[in-house]
């Protein structure tokens, strides 16, 4: 989901300051509630388990350019499940920053709107699983069409942030459209097969049982319910 470089630029990179600011603050309220509720120590693990994964989603698994972003198999929704909602923020934001500065210097203009694109969706993931997850139900329980409304909301909101930038910075010209579009289309793949590793992810985590359960570097309520 990178935004390509001069997709957006000049004075038009302004309005990434701000939407990355409104991230920031999320995500900042995000990491505050994970904190009071479970301590430091357990949100500073798992912001850090999250920003390796973070770092392996987008420069060691699949990545190709289509349209005006790259194609990648993010699991925003699996780093919530196992995460949370702070940490997976936290991850997002540092993990992309360390890729952007070890890897793709090329990227790090578009670092705003790539930050914004990944933290707000992560966001409305976190409203929806409090909307459709019954309290009583851990996370390791959820059923298949659960695990797909919430990757559906994640990756449906990048693909929607991505066309903002693309039209925003690039207009509505036909060339751009097509653009745009191809891209829509080639991240239907990531929907579809998302859901299914999240299962495969969260049928792990219950196979480990006593094992995983209180531990501080996963998320509680995957084991628990709320």
């Amino acid at each position: 989901m990178h935004i390509e470089p001069g997709v957006v630029d000049g004075a038009k990179l302004v309005l990434s300051y701000a939407t990355a600011a409104g991230a920031a603050g999320l995500a900042a309220k995000m990491a505050w509630d994970t904190i009071s509720k479970d301590g430091f120590l357990s949100f500073g693990l798992r912001a850090a388990l999250s920003t390796v994964a973070v770092f392996i989603f987008f420069e060691v698994f699949f990545k190709y350019p289509v349209g005006v972003s790259e194609v990648h198999l993010i699991l925003g929704a699996t780093l919530y499940l196992v995460f949370g909602a702070g940490p997976a923020a936290i991850g997002f934001a540092l993990g992309l920053l360390a890729q952007g500065v070890l890897f793709a210097p090329a990227d790090l203009p578009q670092y705003a709107m790539n930050v914004t694109t990944l933290v707000v969706p992560l966001w409305a993931v976190s409203l929806l699983a409090k909307r459709i997850i019954p309290t009583g139900t851990a996370y390791v329980d959820l059923r298949y069409r659960d695990v797909l409304a919430l990757s559906a909301m994640y990756q449906g909101g990048v693909v929607a942030w991505v066309a903002f930038w693309a039209f925003y910075g690039q207009g509505f010209g036909a060339e751009n459209l097509s653009a745009v579009g191809t891209f829509g289309v080639a991240y239907m793949t990531v929907i579809i097969l998302e859901p299914v590793l999240d299962l495969l992810i969260l049928a792990g985590a219950k196979a480990l049982g006593s094992v995983g359960k209180g531990n501080p570097w996963l998320y509680d309520r995957l084991h628990h319910a709320a």
